[in-house]
């Protein structure tokens, strides 16, 4: 393992530990809530997105599952919410992720865009951690669909 690799999974490994924005918020007016489980493994993730018009506000989740879906999830919210994401560049920030994840590897995450969610770039080349680490991507899409 070369130190750029067991520096991503030191990164994982502490995102899955110490989750950030997790504890999900009260519902709102705002709010969307969205609820995806991972059949072929267990994992599952609530997560709570929270607008003002256009921006997002707030990312909150709860789940449990695999240290791949855990951090990921973490990642995500940190991301939104540290970034002060709008609706439309989240959508775009999901679908670039979810391209890079189904890429087995010829895509990388770019660190500029994606911050700490750039750890996840090696996941696409192991098929089954796919869904585990686009669980909370896929209801991030789902949770802003939800919210008014």
């Amino acid at each position: 393992m070369n130190d750029l690799d067991a520096l991503y999974r030191e990164l994982i490994l502490d995102h899955s530990k110490n989750p950030q924005h997790f504890g999900l918020a009260a519902e709102g007016e705002h709010s969307g809530t969205s609820y995806q489980k991972n059949p072929v493994c267990g994992d599952e993730i609530t997560l709570r997105a929270t607008v003002d018009g256009e921006t997002i506000t707030d990312v909150s989740w709860e789940g449990r599952g695999c240290s791949i879906s855990q951090a990921s999830a973490s990642m995500l919210a940190d991301l939104v919410v540290a970034d002060g994401l709008d609706r439309p560049a989240a959508r775009e920030l999901v679908d670039g992720f979810r391209e890079a994840l189904r890429s087995r590897g010829t895509i990388e995450l770019d660190e500029d865009t994606f911050g700490d969610a750039a750890a996840l770039s090696g996941v696409s080349k192991f098929s089954a951690r796919v869904k585990c680490a686009m669980l909370a991507w896929v209801a991030l899409e789902d949770a802003l669909a939800k919210a008014s």
